[in-house]
C-alpha cells in the first residue's frame, strides 16, 4: 500500500518594528461622539433629535481620540494610509497582499472602543465651515495637532516583506495618502507624515 509523505510546513516568521513619524502637516481628528451617534441612530429610526444649544468647546473635546496616558489615533486609520500607498509601486505591490501580511498594534482608547497609536503633541481647537446634506453648510469644532509625532508598531510577514519595503511604504502613505481630516486621500493636505530619521527604528524578531 503506497504511503503520503508528511508534508512540512515551516512557521511563518514576522518582524515587528517600533517605527518613528513625524508630521508634516496639521494632524485634524474628527473621533465620534456619543452626541453624534445618537443624531445617526435617531435619524435612521425617525425620531427628531431635540434641539440644544451648541457647545463648541464640547464638540472639540469630542473629537479627541484620548488613550489613558494622553492622545491618539486609530491604528486602522494609519493600516489603510499604509495599504493605499501601494498604488505608488505598480503592480508589483497588492494592496490585499499588504492587509494580509502587515498588521499594527496600539493600546486601547480611553474608552476601550478602539486600538490607538499614541500621538505625541498638543492640540488646539479648529473652527472649519463644511458642507452637509444638499448645500447646506455646517461650522464644526475639531482637534487639531499643529506639530505631532507618533510611533507606529507594526508587525510583518518576513517572507513577504522586508524592513526596507515597510519602511518605504510608511514613507509614501505619508506623503501621498496621509491620515485625518483632510488629508491628500480627500483632496486635502493635512495628516502628512515621514520617517523621523532623528529617532532610531527598533525591530523585534
Amino acid at each position: 500500500m503506497a504511503t503520503t509523505a508528511a508534508v512540512t510546513v515551516p512557521r511563518i516568521q514576522s518582524v515587528r518594528a517600533q517605527i518613528p513619524i513625524v508630521g508634516t502637516a496639521p494632524l485634524i481628528v474628527h473621533n465620534w461622539s456619543d452626541k453624534a451617534k445618537r443624531q445617526m441612530l435617531d435619524a435612521q429610526q425617525g425620531r427628531k433629535t431635540p434641539k440644544v444649544t451648541r457647545d463648541t468647546q464640547a464638540d472639540y473635546e469630542a473629537s479627541l481620540y484620548r488613550t489613558d496616558a494622553g492622545y491618539g489615533f486609530p491604528v486602522i486609520g494609519f493600516k489603510a494610509a499604509i495599504v493605499g500607498a501601494a498604488r505608488f509601486f505598480g503592480k508589483d505591490v497588492s494592496m490585499v497582499s499588504l492587509r494580509q501580511c502587515l498588521f499594527m498594534q496600539g493600546v486601547p482608547s480611553a474608552d476601550r472602543s478602539q486600538i490607538l497609536t499614541p500621538i505625541e503633541g498638543e492640540p488646539k481647537i479648529r473652527e472649519d465651515m463644511v458642507r452637509v446634506g444638499m448645500g447646506g453648510t455646517d461650522l464644526r469644532y475639531r482637534g487639531e495637532f499643529l506639530d505631532w509625532t507618533a510611533v507606529l508598531d507594526v508587525t510583518f510577514v518576513a517572507s513577504a516583506l522586508d524592513l526596507n519595503s515597510v519602511l518605504a511604504l510608511i514613507d509614501a502613505a505619508g506623503m501621498g495618502v496621509g491620515v485625518g481630516e483632510w488629508r491628500p486621500e480627500k483632496r486635502g493636505q493635512h495628516g502628512t507624515f515621514a520617517l523621523d530619521d532623528s529617532r532610531e527604528v527598533v525591530t523585534v524578531r
